[in-house]
């Protein structure tokens, strides 16, 4: 009597497979440095690429005459990101309100990669033959805790730095050390240590965050896609799952394009208030 093969994976299988990063190397420990996941680079980097065309674009073809759609579009989200950047920062807004127009594009477009087929990215590379090499490969930057404390640690240097530029080396050392309780010796480390906990308590949180969103995003999705592909997993429920599929795909689709503008959002919110409290003084 032969035994029967396993073709398809398992609903744990599946997911499973479609969370794990194309990598430069098995990660066997909880924190690994030398571990680059090289599909959150590539999309990362092509969707900042995306993003300076659009911006350029937007720039190159600007008129005073009667705008496009495109234009009225990016005019519409310049105005919001200024109105914005001038509430919150109390100073020189000249790159700060230009990265947080560049931060809030990037961030959503890499988010709107999430609405791209699960499984599209797996049977384009194993139509083109690269299946050996990039067994694995995960689609959105922003579902990866790597990408989004990548950027956060970006926003951090932002801080460190208009800190210092605003107070001079010396006002910021002088805040890291009689801020909040006051400038009493005794109370310099207290000080000291709860203004580094306040840093990195932005810092990862910011990143958390914008993390936690998409993964539980993506996550649905795929539990989504297990009702289209049901017949894999031996169960006699395939109609009824393609309408499941359809249904819930749609829906949840419709509702996660909120989430996608509304994440990104809130990621270049948070950065100008970061930023905005680097202005400030205690």
């Amino acid at each position: 009597m032969i035994a029967s093969v396993r073709t398809h994976p398992d609903p744990s299988e599946y997911i499973q497979h479609h969370l794990q990063n194309f990598a430069s190397k098995h990660q066997s420990l909880i924190l690994d440095f030398s571990v680059i996941n090289i599909d959150t680079l590539f999309w990362s980097i092509s969707m900042g690429l995306v993003t300076i065309v659009i911006l350029a674009i937007a720039a190159c073809t600007v008129t005073t005459g009667v705008p496009s759609r495109f234009q009225c579009a990016i005019e519409m989200l310049v105005e919001m990101v200024e109105d914005q950047s001038k509430a919150i920062v109390c100073g020189d807004r000249h790159f700060i309100a230009p990265l947080a127009l560049t931060l809030f594009l990037w961030v959503a477009l890499m988010n709107s990669l999430d609405f791209i087929p699960v499984d599209l990215p797996g049977s384009v590379i194993q139509w083109i033959g690269l299946s050996n090499m990039i067994p694995h490969h995960r689609l959105v930057p922003t579902a990866d805790l790597n990408g989004t404390l990548g950027i956060s640690l970006g926003v951090l240097i932002l801080m460190l730095y208009y800190s210092v530029k605003i107070k001079g080396i010396k006002g910021f050392m002088r805040e890291l050390v009689s801020a909040p309780f006051g400038s009493n010796p005794f109370l310099w480390l207290p000080n000291l240590l709860l203004n580094l906990i306040e840093f990195l308590a932005k810092t990862i949180s910011l990143g958390m965050r914008l993390f936690g969103n998409m993964y539980a995003g993506e996550l649905l999705f795929l539990l989504i896609a297990l009702l289209g592909g049901i017949w894999g997993f031996g169960m006699d429920t395939t109609v009824l799952g393609f309408i499941g599929h359809v249904l819930a795909g749609s829906i949840w689709a419709i509702f996660h394009i909120l989430i996608v503008l509304l994440q990104a959002f809130i990621f270049m919110m948070l950065t100008l208030v970061y930023l905005g409290q680097a202005h400030e003084s205690h």
